[in-house]
């Protein structure tokens, strides 16, 4: 008989942080750990500063509101007592709605002991590994996670099973102007989209082609090139502004003069090699001064 593989889960998992079913039934006369259970809702606070997620869609909650009217919530919620006797949602914030919705009295949960740190990281990699967050709320948990967990970017890429490339691509998200940070929350334009607008450095041309991807509905393909000709333009034109080696020179005699005189001196010389050194001076005395210099 052929062996079953087990499916692989993203990254490393909530088990990376908690411990399996098996071990919090040990774990219990400890007082750490405390299993899974059915708890009463209105027992359990929505109230989480570690939650990610900030937006729900009503339609998809409605869905997911008539099946756990049939099925129940299969999934149990994470949570974690409270010294008041009362719970606090760790994650499964959407299932909670919707049971609240199909007007359900009580939820399995599992009960966790949890400090705030491990409520950040566990709240954020369970929305993670089921893709319910958008790019923005992700790349905004990722931040918090750095900040506040004191986390390297490639530290981060482990917990979350993700390399140190992926989550600096999110983190770079947060760069974007606000009007394309919520155009990319929204869904308006996609996540590779906004990548290749995270490459121009002109926040105004970002917005530019921001705009007309909505209005055109351009592909990531034509942003790619638009943002391409964009990067070529702007390096030509530094290219026309930097100084030519003549240039550097001119101003460097501009310079030894202006030492030597004492007084700002102007040095221009045209295309033709034509041109004129202005010496200003003040007073009379100043002009003694420089006549001096010149030996004059």
């Amino acid at each position: 008989m052929a062996k079953i593989q087990r499916k692989k889960g993203l990254g490393r998992g909530l088990s990376a942080i908690l411990p399996d079913t098996e071990e919090v039934v040990k774990e219990q006369a400890t007082g750490h750990s405390m299993g899974v259970g059915e708890i009463a809702i209105d027992q359990i606070e929505m109230v989480n500063q570690f939650q990610p997620r900030t937006e729900f869609d009503e339609k998809a909650l409605e869905e997911l509101s008539a099946s756990i009217k049939v099925h129940g919530v299969i999934q149990p919620l994470t949570v974690r007592k409270l010294e008041t006797g009362k719970y606090q949602l760790i994650a499964g914030e959407r299932r909670m709605r919707a049971a609240k919705l199909a007007k359900l009295k009580k939820v399995p949960a599992f009960i966790r002991a949890a400090n705030d740190e491990q409520m950040l990281e566990m709240a954020l990699i369970e929305n993670i590994q089921r893709e319910d967050l958008n790019p923005i709320e992700i790349a905004i948990s990722f931040r918090r996670m750095i900040d506040e967990l004191k986390l390297k970017q490639e530290d981060l890429g482990k917990k979350v099973g993700k390399n140190r490339s992926t989550v600096t691509n999110y983190l770079s998200l947060l760069k974007l102007p606000s009007e394309i940070m919520n155009g990319v929350r929204n869904r308006k334009i996609s996540l590779s989209h906004a990548k290749e607008l995270v490459l121009l450095k002109d926040k105004n041309r970002q917005l530019d082609i921001y705009y007309q991807i909505i209005a055109k509905g351009l592909s990531v393909r034509q942003v790619e090139k638009l943002c391409r000709e964009e990067k070529e333009l702007a390096k030509a034109s530094q290219e026309a502004e930097k100084p030519s080696a003549h240039q550097i020179q001119l101003s460097r005699v501009e310079q030894e003069l202006t030492h030597k005189f004492g007084n700002k001196i102007k040095l221009k010389q045209s295309n033709s090699g034509k041109g004129e050194i202005a010496i200003p001076f003040n007073s009379t005395e100043d002009l003694n001064r420089i006549l001096e210099i010149l030996e004059l």
